[in-house]
């Protein structure tokens, strides 16, 4: 089956690459929902972040580390683990989403 993530990292695929670690990377969402949104992608396929805990925790640590090294400040840090949850593509990926006040962004569980 085709992924899209593996092909970016097999080079068959182009992004915006933001910033690369040893084994993660953080590109830019063909559709980012505020300024400054970014993926942060394993190298290695891993189906969702339930999957393989040491990679899950290893791309968390690249979220914290983006976070604090681009100044990102206020944002919501979210994955999906399966369809139910949103989840679209089926490779392990954390949205960093930088939020501002008055962004007009509403999660899915906001009465605003």
């Amino acid at each position: 089956m085709s992924c899209v993530f593996c092909d970016i990292w097999r080079g068959e695929a182009r992004a915006d690459v933001a910033y690369k670690w040893n084994r993660a990377i953080a590109i830019s969402p063909l559709n980012p929902v505020t300024a400054g949104h970014v993926l942060i992608v394993p190298g290695i396929h891993v189906r969702d972040f339930s999957s393989d805990p040491e990679t899950s925790g290893y791309v968390m640590k690249c979220a914290s580390e983006y976070i604090d090294r681009w100044h990102v400040g206020q944002c919501n840090i979210i994955t999906s683990v399966g369809e139910n949850a949103t989840q679209s593509v089926f490779h392990l990926h954390v949205h960093i989403v930088p939020r501002r006040l008055n962004d007009g962004l509403k999660l899915p569980w906001s009465e605003q």
